[in-house]
């Protein structure tokens, strides 16, 4: 019953936010707000929602395999930039992380908290099994990362008109090192080429994070003791 529930609502405010075209109005974060208040209304556990949209869950399976599709269209424009994409992607990454550090210091934020921030610029589940290995909270890092995918996928567009940012390379690596699978999916609606090397910069940022955020852990700790 709540997965024909979730997809009625996501349909009708997809609907709508398309008639509005505001990078306020984004579909999930609409749904959400139209979601969470009648769950909470009508008293019903997160557990039995979650399960009865296990169907959900198993769609984003095939859905990140399909990005494939517009990335396989870009593949000569991949070989041409190859050292491009991955200096930015890298860079981008550790600046990330980098800066939540920096943050994270300043604010004097305890450890866990800041090993459940360090994924917060790549896709869910690698947040989440970053933070576990550093010893933070996955489900602090999950909501993290769903509320950078929310900025960048509101935000992205409106600053890349208005700085006049008109590459898809730029556009695209730019979103999936921000907002990961959040912000594919908006390029996947403005532009197929965004959305290509957006999917690209989602996969590269995860192994780089992956890689990296261990030692920054590390190197955050040294700095405190």
């Amino acid at each position: 019953m709540w997965f024909v529930f979730t997809l009625i609502i996501f349909v009708l405010v997809r609907k709508i936010c398309i008639k509005i075209r505001s990078p306020l109005f984004n579909p999930l974060l609409v749904s959400l707000m139209v979601i969470i208040p009648i769950l909470t209304l009508l008293n019903i556990p997160y557990e039995t929602y979650y399960a009865d949209n296990e169907w959900v869950t198993w769609l984003l399976q095939p859905a990140v395999v399909a990005l494939a599709f517009p990335l396989y269209e870009q593949l000569p424009q991949i070989r041409r930039n190859w050292k491009l994409i991955i200096l930015s992607c890298t860079i981008g990454s550790l600046m990330s992380m980098l800066s939540t550090v920096g943050f994270a210091l300043l604010l004097n934020v305890d450890f866990e908290l800041l090993a459940s921030l360090m994924g917060k610029s790549v896709t869910t589940p690698i947040a989440m099994e970053i933070a576990s290995f550093l010893g933070g909270v996955p489900a602090i890092a999950a909501i993290m990362v769903l509320i950078a995918g929310l900025f960048g996928a509101i935000l992205a567009y409106p600053i890349y008109r208005l700085l006049n940012i008109k590459s898809p390379i730029s556009r695209g690596l730019t979103m999936g090192c921000v907002s990961h699978a959040l912000g594919t999916a908006t390029s996947a609606e403005k532009n197929n080429q965004d959305a290509a090397f957006s999917s690209l910069s989602l996969v590269i940022c995860g192994i780089v994070t992956s890689i990296a955020a261990p030692m920054i852990m590390s190197m955050a700790i040294w700095l405190t003791t």
